[in-house]
């Protein structure tokens, strides 16, 4: 086990779809030698790959099932069974209840269930659910996104990042985040359009949580189409005096 310091690395953060130059939401979190992808979004598995191959992972974990946090999890089936990569062991994957199946139902096109066991060792979260992964201790909380969802705090020698996932402000991410280093939460700009129940933060709600939870800095990520970068960071600036941050993609952030 090395000492490398807390970091993340942006492999994307667009929503609802990719950009030409911006994966869905995914990210690799390392710390002391340890490697955990943090959501699959649509794009982000060519991404990860310039920085750590499949076998080379100690952990995938899933905010929840919408596919711009999770589609890649397929292609990353077929690249950890049927191409250059040999697992010693399944990869242990993170995710919300119910991913085996929703994984196994749309890969399976014959009678035989498809073996995501084989590539991924599963285990749901729940609310609460803690677990060590190498040098990196993971902390789940249930959140409101209207579906299963949940945000993650990493902590490592006494750094800690909180990344919320896809959520409306709660009282379960703003706990999860309590004196953290660094809050990477999403920005978006608009209310679910079909029903408008609120299931995600505006740039101020990020300041507001940021604010509340006394994080030290705020990363703001997962920003939508109706806003630039530019705008989601002063509109967060409105609600919280610290650093504030964009999530640009490729780019790598220290932690503490």
């Amino acid at each position: 086990m090395t000492s490398d310091p807390l970091c993340f690395t942006v492999l994307g953060c667009a929503t609802p779809y990719p950009t030409v130059d911006n994966p869905c939401s995914g990210y690799l979190v390392s710390g002391g030698g340890t490697r955990v992808w943090v959501d699959a979004g649509s794009g982000t598995l060519a991404q990860l790959q310039r920085h750590a191959r499949l076998d080379e992972l100690d952990a995938i974990w899933i905010s929840h099932l919408h596919a711009d946090h999770s589609a890649d999890l397929l292609t990353a089936y077929y690249g950890a069974l049927y191409a250059d990569i040999e697992l010693a062991d399944p990869i242990p994957l993170y995710g919300p209840p119910g991913i085996a199946d929703r994984l196994a139902h749309f890969l399976t096109n014959t009678s035989t269930r498809s073996p995501v066991e084989s590539a991924f060792a599963i285990e749901e979260l729940h609310d609460g659910h803690e677990v060590r992964v190498g040098a990196l201790t993971l902390t789940s909380r249930a959140v409101a996104h209207g579906i299963p969802a949940f945000g993650l705090r990493v902590e490592a020698e006494g750094r800690s990042l909180v990344y919320s996932g896809d959520t409306a402000p709660c009282a379960g991410l703003t706990s999860l985040a309590e004196g953290c280093d660094v809050l990477l939460c999403e920005a978006e700009s608009v209310r679910a359009p079909a029903s408008g129940e609120q299931v995600h933060h505006t740039p101020e709600e990020a300041g507001d949580t940021a604010r509340e939870a006394k994080a030290g800095r705020l990363v703001v990520t997962h920003v939508g189409r109706f806003l630039t970068p530019q705008q989601a960071v002063a509109r967060a600036s409105t609600r919280f005096d610290g650093p504030i941050e964009y999530a640009a993609p490729g780019a790598t952030f220290s932690v503490g």
